[in-house]
This record gives C-alpha cells, structure tokens and sequence, in this order.
C-alpha cells in the first residue's frame, strides 16, 4: 500500500541505488516521452513529498537542473537491481521508466503521472500539498487548521485529501480513526481532539518509516499488523465486533468497529 511512509521508504532505495551517479541510459515507455534520452545526467538526489516522488538530476550540459516526476498510486513501485541481475519486481509489460548507471539499474512499474520538468519549477506538480507528515516541512498547526476549514466533511475524506495533510492513505486513515474511536463519517467539525488525530497520524507513519511492514499494532507478525484494516467481518480486537468495509469512488475502501467507532 503505497501511502507517505512507503513513498519515503522508496525514494531512499532510489538515493542509495542512484545519487551521485551518472546516467548510462534511460528508457522511457509512456508515449510522451518515448523519445527522451537522459544520458550523461547525473542524479543528485531522490526525494519524496507526500505520495510524490521526485527524482532530481543535473542535465549533461552541466547547468539544467531537471526533475522527474512520478506517483505510485495504489499499484506503482520502483525496483533497484545491481547490473546484470534479473528484474523480478512486475511482469515486464508493467515498466514505465528504465534508468541505468554503472553502478545499478533502477526499473518503475505500474508509474503514474510521470512526468519530467525543470526543478525549479516542481510547484507546479506538488505546491497544492499540505504539510508532509514525513518532510522537512511537517506542521501539525497548519494541518489541523487545514482540516477544521472545512467542518461539515466527514473526517476519513478530510484525512485523505492531500491538500490538508500529505501522506496519508486508506490504511493509516482507517488505523487513526479507529484508536480514537472516531466514527470516519463523523464530520470534522465533531471530532473531539482533531489535533490529537493528526499528532497520531505523524506519529504512525514515522513509526513505520525505514521498513515495508507496515504495522500500527506493534506487531509485525503476519495477520497482527492492523487494528482494522484488511480485517472485514473478523472480530474486533477490543470488543470482538465484526469488523465493517466500505468501498467508496476514488479508490478509497474504509474498515472500522461499529461498536469502538460509534457513528
């Protein structure tokens, strides 16, 4: 589930595999940029913001800064490979984005929104983001006073939307809800402790951050990782209630107690 956490957590593979080195080749395989040949930049950073990644590399002529733009979504990833070694990330007709060096060979499957623009201009694609729950930028004041602008959305809507706070998705939406016992439809302007969500919410996804299990219980044991989450019609681990799943448009899919999380 790529949500801020596993964003970050790729956006550091992709630093280690290719920072400070220079592109041998790059392959493209979405339409618009078919014909884009990156070779001779050198990679100068890899950075996440949100659920964004953002590839930065200085171009061969030495002075244009450029970014490439990417989102994983519900089912992107990038996968780092030494040379030579055999790609088992995703079946090949998934890849959008090949980029080597002498030292590795980064392949993006299932990528959306790729794009490439100068750097200087990366506001344009990220400048609507509120505060990153795992960036340098991080402001849980401007977050809570982000959501509480619109007091009659409910509160699983108000978390997911980026624009109030970037980083969180389905999974940690659903986790947060359901240790404060809030209802997601409960509108913002009812939630008890708003600041409290948010300062868990931070708290979840740093506390995640540097590994791929995601786990919100403490556990990281198969089938112990989530309160509610993944966990429709099991018991609730509090009362033993079955656990409730909603799916919504925009692939957002909700699990909740209907005993622990009173509408």
């Amino acid at each position: 589930m790529p949500e801020g956490d596993t964003v970050w957590n790729t956006a550091r593979v992709l630093h280690r595999a290719l920072a400070g080195g220079r592109l041998t080749g790059s392959d493209f395989r979405v339409p618009r940029l078919a014909a884009v040949d990156l070779t001779g930049a050198t990679v100068l950073e890899s950075a996440s913001r949100g659920k964004h990644l953002l590839l930065r590399l200085r171009e061969a002529d030495g002075v244009r800064r450029t970014t490439l733009h990417s989102h994983l979504r519900m089912d992107g990833a990038w996968r780092a490979y030494a040379p030579g070694q055999r790609w088992t990330g995703r079946p090949a007709h998934l890849i959008r984005v090949v980029l080597r060096t002498a030292e590795a060979v980064a392949v993006g499957y299932h990528l959306h929104d790729v794009e490439l623009l100068p750097t200087a201009e990366e506001e344009r694609l990220t400048g609507h983001l509120g505060p990153d729950l795992l960036g340098p930028d991080w402001d849980p004041a401007e977050a809570v006073r982000r959501l509480a602008a619109d007091p009659e959305r409910d509160i699983a809507g108000a978390l997911l939307d980026q624009r109030n706070l970037a980083g969180v998705g389905n999974l940690y939406k659903c986790e947060v809800l359901f240790l404060r016992g809030v209802s997601p439809w409960r509108p913002v302007g009812r939630v008890p402790d708003l600041p409290g969500v948010v300062a868990l919410a931070h708290r979840l996804l740093a506390a995640n951050r540097g590994r791929w299990t995601q786990a919100t219980t403490g556990s990281l044991r198969r089938g112990e990782t989530s309160y509610v989450y993944g966990r429709r019609a099991q018991p609730c681990r509090r009362c033993g209630t079955a656990i409730q799943r909603r799916e919504e448009p925009g692939e957002r899919v909700t699990y909740w107690c209907p005993r622990c999380q009173p509408d």
